[in-house]
């Protein structure tokens, strides 16, 4: 989403429900960071990134969509972790790159980050789905939970629309669009995220998370190796061949207005521009670039993140163990 979908409050409410849900997450993993691999966060966090950039063309629609990546990573990295490294990704996007607006920020995490792995995955896919799975059943709960996310943040982005009083967009006529089109991505979506589950299970089933607290298994070099060489060649040469159409929010705002940019106004959102254009040290993806840089910014924040708490919580159990020794 772009600034100008969005009114200074809902803005603001946006910023403050997705930095607390930030905060729960940060909680949640630091209690459980015996579970997190700093690498495989990093590398599925550069993973996604380089994955975002290759829209896909939507038949018969002059649309494109790109997959979010939330069930695909809550499967790998459960479901708070997930929710992190697609907010960081989302982050990263905004500042560096000036792909969604800094104002918007807190309402796009919750729209594709919070939909898709604290809701479509807890409620849809880890309900339905045991591992190891048929491929069958796995390609249709994928979908199952993929539509639902999309859809779920279309809704979200068409209340947030509607509560902020964008009269451009009438909120019978939005929803109508945005809702067919983002079941069309979802569904793209969920056929590219079962694929990518399916080669995981066959490969590594043992880092599939089944339940929540349980641990990710500790030799997976060769995965992270698998990831991080998929995100590089995704970054610089499948990227290249990304369709130009408009995504669906685009593509819905274009078929109402015209245009797909509605100009923001405000001093808030002013500032908010003024921000992200002296941090956008690549604005549009403008660089060749870009996608390395991104994927590598990414895993390096993400990678610092995840150390930083399993390291605190390490120390911590070591001074606990320490203690116990004493006292014996």
């Amino acid at each position: 989403m772009a600034d100008a979908l969005l009114s200074t409050p809902v803005a603001l409410a946006g910023a403050g429900i997705a930095a607390t849900l930030l905060g729960v997450a940060g909680a949640k993993i630091k209690k459980n960071a015996d579970d997190i691999n700093p690498a495989l966060m990093g590398v599925m966090g550069a993973f996604v990134f380089a994955a975002q950039m290759v829209n896909f063309s939507i038949p018969g629609t002059g649309s494109s969509g790109h997959i979010v990546g939330g069930i695909l990573l809550a499967s790998v990295l459960g479901p708070w972790a997930a929710f992190v490294t697609l907010s960081s990704v989302l982050i990263i996007q905004c500042l560096v790159f000036a792909d969604g607006g800094l104002m918007a920020l807190g309402c796009n995490i919750i729209n594709m980050a919070a939909m898709s792995t604290l809701v479509a995955y807890p409620l849809v896919f880890r309900p339905l789905l045991r591992f190891p799975a048929k491929l069958w059943k796995l390609m249709a709960v994928s979908c199952l939970a993929s539509v639902v996310g999309l859809e779920a943040g279309a809704l979200c982005v068409v209340a947030e629309t509607e509560l902020s009083g964008v009269t451009a967009l009438p909120t019978a006529d939005f929803a109508m669009l945005m809702l067919p089109i983002h079941l069309a991505i979802g569904l793209g979506e969920g056929i590219a995220t079962g694929m990518v589950l399916y080669f995981v299970q066959r490969t590594r089933p043992a880092l599939l998370v089944r339940e929540e607290g349980r641990r990710t298994a500790k030799s997976i070099k060769a995965t992270v190796w698998g990831f991080g060489i998929a995100a590089l060649v995704i970054a610089t040469v499948i990227a290249s061949f990304a369709s130009s159409d408009p995504d669906g929010l685009e593509w819905s705002i274009m078929n109402i207005t015209g245009s797909t940019d509605l100009e923001s106004v405000g001093t808030v959102a002013e500032a908010a521009r003024n921000v992200q254009n002296s941090t956008a040290l690549m604005p549009d993806y403008d660089n060749s670039l870009s996608g390395i840089v991104g994927a590598v910014v990414v895993l390096a924040l993400l990678w610092a993140f995840s150390a930083l708490i399993t390291r605190h919580r390490s120390k911590k159990a070591a001074a606990v163990v320490s203690n116990t020794d004493n006292k014996k």
